[in-house]
């Protein structure tokens, strides 16, 4: 199946080299990238000691900009969404790292059930992005956590030239496209060149990661989305 990934570039790759190990061929199409802010995050480690919270492995890509920095911090409990986000945590060095198996209210009640993020009144240092969906800090507020939420990276709309939309879907047509976040389901359907085509993606599978994302999708092309059982890339992968 031809597959159009619409995710930032670094975990855009690694989901295009997943489909190819598949036997699926990956159209790249980023609608966005990030703009990391390093001061910001290691001014935030430095002001505090306690347990680290990620719902997004380009927080961790923040600080492994700056190693030297980071290492007095590795060995803090680092609370994370989803293995994908885990693993790279592990992989720049973390020791402690516990991970969620849902989304950022599933990571607050994992976090609600150890001592080890309330012990003392400590507060729980969240590194997150701009925009997101604030649905940790919500569930984390109702638990009783306490939590100071520091943006460490913006996320920028990329320019989609018209004409590589055309190209796209009258010569390459995808047979399916996920969709990782609300934000780039919503810029992808806002597209002019998408928005006065629908009917280009009729019979095109839209693949969310969650029912969340799927609303997202437009009414007359909501019986083609699907979402998988759990929110993570491994059970959206095996819609295809």
């Amino acid at each position: 199946m031809r597959v159009l990934v619409t995710r930032p570039p670094h975990p855009g790759e690694r989901t295009a080299k997943r489909l190819a190990e598949m036997g699926h061929e990956p159209i790249m199409l980023p609608l966005s990238a990030p703009a990391h802010d390093p001061d910001a995050a290691f001014a935030a480690l430095a002001n505090s000691d306690g347990p680290i919270s990620v719902t997004s492995a380009e927080a961790i890509r923040v600080l492994t900009e700056r190693p030297d920095d980071l290492a007095p911090h590795l060995s803090r409990p680092l609370f994370a969404v989803g293995d994908a986000t885990a693993d790279e945590a592990r992989a720049a060095g973390f020791r402690d790292v516990t991970a969620s198996t849902g989304d950022g209210a599933d990571l607050a009640e994992r976090i609600a059930q150890l001592d080890t993020a309330r012990s003392d009144k400590t507060n729980l240092l969240y590194l997150a992005g701009f925009p997101r969906a604030e649905t940790f800090e919500t569930r984390a507020a109702d638990l009783g956590l306490t939590v100071e939420t520091v943006e460490c990276y913006r996320m920028r709309r990329l320019d989609i030239p018209d004409q590589l939309l055309r190209e796209l879907f009258s010569a390459h047509e995808p047979d399916a496209i996920l969709f990782y976040s609300r934000r780039t389901a919503e810029d992808f359907f806002a597209l002019k060149e998408i928005a006065a085509n629908l009917d280009a993606l009729i019979g095109v599978r839209l693949l969310c990661l969650s029912p969340a994302i799927a609303d997202a999708i437009p009414p007359t092309l909501q019986g083609q989305s699907a979402t998988p059982d759990s929110p993570d890339e491994t059970a959206l992968l095996s819609l295809l």
